[in-house]
């Protein structure tokens, strides 16, 4: 049989006039490829005859527009059962990538596009890579978020490549590097612009240059003898991030390292041995439900194309200024809109830090961004704009004055939406000629890091403005979360009980550190505590006192008296912490007590108001609560969202812990009637 006989389904085999055969990867009946059994199983087979017709060289391609491969596809990997059937999984990749290493003529990975988890490393099973230098390509081993680490060999390869430090680095992260950063370290052999990408790859296989080794720093830590005193400072540096309890794959990799890197066969094995564990484990399962929430949430606003040019932002204040430069990042021409110009100023300022802290030493995308963000005091962009977003004060008779100024301005078919973190949509729109281009566009802070934002809808909201405004928070790199409109929409809503109960707390003379501690405990990347500080604490108290109309939910004085004074939290230096050059200040010698009571009032709290939510229909379903709580306010990803929580520790042992606490504390505890539906 012929190499050149394309009898495949997700492969395509060219052998040209210098006898290369190029490899063309284009899963079927799929936009990105994906290492399937069933692409797996073709590749085995050409590389079976391959060896018995070789080639001069061999280059692996991707058919699928500005994408390479994503990696391995993530529903089989849910479908194992036990340790036995994941070992099998894992070994039958080994087999894959060590029949590619072993190939003898010359093997090129040409990547363009995103190159992640399997796609690496299949990538590393070949001799050489070459990656465009286009915004679009990355490469990394992200496994790390999905509770694993790479199990296809790509342990021993990456650090094989870009020695241990780089590479562990990128493991433990689940960092997707761009192609410069990927080229620096040595993960890559070559960076070209995609036009020269397949002169590139050619010279790799005509040439078949001497592979370089990672520098001398790199080698050096790959000593027995320094291992594990580097080892140690890795620990050290996962541990600020991620507990062991809650997430043991970057403390296994670690461990893995250290002892196997001297034997790379040993390596292989022990790699095989320790994620066929991990992937069969609770948290693994759990991220890897994450993993298909997130997917789920970047459907959303699919269903029409929604191409906005210029975003018009009205407020200049942090989140607006912020929403402003984000927009500005991801390409967008932006206007911003002050009564101050003085706050424009800031505004200016801050988009500068933004966009040094993206794009770092890059100046022209410095200044192609700066260009992209223009300050304007008058508001002459509301008529250009496709999109006026609204980020002032949450006061809803400025907001109605604001509208009733700006609607006539706007032109046919832009869209109103407004940043409101509390204020129901139909207490907005009331102002508008046409109230169904009102929607609610809810960022979290801060705007660069918080991946979540509420597509809120009310009665009149026009169901294409919903979906368009679900479109373009896509479009931005957002995951887009469709709320009824409601006070507090879903996270406000299920996030200010637990914070509130952590300031009563404060109140009866718990320590904060203890409070915070106990969160932390949990899972929560951060403590209530901390976290109403870095919110702001006047942002925190207005919006409990719109909540606590409707939610009977007291405000406690210390927060009113706080607020009072001017001690706003990390902002202005002082809230319920201490803050120092924008940093924290814990008593460290606080002796913590009761955690696990100062826990169970804090989450349960959190828990009763998400079943409340799921009872009132705030968002389609379960799963969407799950997914607002964890993208929205952090809940330990871990756990897989509040609902997959109280199912997994049993409703009736927490429905009693509630009615004990509610003996204890009063009425604030009673369990919502929702809980014995959720049996059902």
């Amino acid at each position: 049989m012929s190499i050149q006989d394309n009898k495949y389904k997700h492969w395509k085999l060219e052998l040209d006039e210098a006898n290369i055969l190029w490899l063309h990867m284009d899963v079927a009946e799929s936009k990105v490829n994906l290492l399937s059994s069933a692409v797996i199983d073709e590749l085995n087979a050409i590389l079976d005859d391959i060896k018995k017709q070789l080639p001069q060289g061999v280059i692996i391609l991707s058919d699928k527009k500005d994408s390479f491969i994503f990696g391995a596809d993530i529903k089989e990997f849910t479908e194992l059962e036990n340790q036995q059937q994941a070992v099998t999984f894992l070994e039958r990749g080994h087999a894959l990538m060590n029949k590619l290493e072993s190939i003898s003529c010359p093997t090129v990975s040409m990547i363009h596009g995103m190159c992640l988890g399997g796609g690496t490393e299949l990538s590393l099973a070949c001799r050489y890579r070459v990656m465009s230098d286009e915004n679009c390509s990355r490469i990394g081993l992200p496994e790390i978020k999905l509770g694993i680490f790479p199990g296809y060999g790509g342990t021993v390869r990456s650090i094989r490549r870009a020695g241990p430090l780089a590479a562990m680095n990128m493991m433990l992260t689940g960092s997707a590097l761009p192609t410069r950063v990927a080229k620096k370290i040595g993960l890559i052999d070559e960076a070209v612009p995609l036009r020269q990408l397949k002169h590139a790859a050619r010279h790799f296989v005509m040439d078949a240059p001497k592979l370089k080794q990672p520098g001398l720093v790199q080698r050096v830590a790959n000593y027995r003898i320094l291992r594990p005193l580097v080892a140690a400072q890795m620990r050290k540096q996962v541990a600020r991030k991620a507990k062991q309890q809650h997430y043991p794959a970057p403390y296994r990799l670690i461990e893995l390292w250290k002892n196997y890197a001297s034997n790379p066969e040993q390596m292989l094995q022990q790699e095989i041995k320790e994620v066929s564990k991990l992937a069969i484990n609770e948290t693994a399962r759990n991220l890897v439900r994450v993993f298909f929430l997130q997917e789920a949430l970047k459907k959303q606003g699919k269903q029409v194309e929604y191409k906005a040019r210029h975003v018009h932002v009205i407020g200049g204040g942090i989140m607006g200024g912020d929403i402003a430069s984000w927009c500005a990042i991801q390409g967008y021409t932006v206007s911003v809109q002050d009564q101050s110009p003085e706050r424009l100023a800031q505004t200016t300022k801050r988009a500068q830090t933004s966009f040094k802290k993206k794009y770092k030493k890059d100046r022209r995308a410095i200044t192609a961004a700066s260009d992209r963000l223009i300050m304007d005091h008058k508001g002459i962009g509301v008529a250009q704009a496709d999109l006026v977003i609204e980020a002032i004060f949450e006061n809803a008779e400025v907001k109605r004055e604001l509208y009733q100024n700006i609607e006539p301005r706007m032109k046919e078919g832009a869209i109103l939406a407004t940043n409101t973190s509390s204020i129901k949509l139909e207490d907005l729109s009331s102002c508008l000629k046409n109230p169904g281009r009102l929607v609610g566009l809810h960022f979290f802070n801060p705007v660069a890091l918080m991946p979540l934002v509420e597509i809120i809808h009310g009665n009149n909201t026009d169901p294409n403005v919903l979906q368009q405004a679900s479109s373009f928070a896509r479009n931005i790199g957002k995951l887009p979360l469709p709320v009824k409109s409601s006070p507090g929409f879903l996270v406000n809503r299920i996030l200010m009980p637990y914070l509130l109960e952590a300031v009563i707390m404060v109140d009866e003379g718990i320590a904060p550190e203890s409070i915070d501690k106990a969160a932390t405990d949990f899972g929560m990347p951060m403590g209530p505590i901390e976290l109403a500080d870095t919110v702001g604490l006047d942002i925190c108290k207005n919006v409990a006192s719109i909540l606590s109309k409707t939610m009977n939910m007291e405000l406690p004085k210390n927060l009113e008296q706080i607020v009072k004074i001017g001690h706003l939290g990390k902002k202005t230096g002082s809230g319920f912490y201490q803050y120092k050059n924008g940093k924290v200040q814990k008593n460290k010698k606080v002796q913590h007590k009761n955690i696990q009571e100062i826990q169970d009032r804090m989450i349960m709290k959190l828990l009763n108001e998400s079943v409340a939510c799921l009872r009132e229909g705030i968002v389609e379903n379960a799963d969407m609560i799950d997914a607002g709580v964890i993208f929205g306010t952090g809940f330990a990803p871990f756990r897989s969202g509040s609902i997959h929580h109280i199912h997994d520790q049993g409703i009736e042992k927490l429905v009693n812990k509630m009615i004990q606490l509610e003996k204890r504390f009063g009425e604030r505890f009673k369990p919502d009637e929702y809980w014995q539906k959720l049996k059902v």
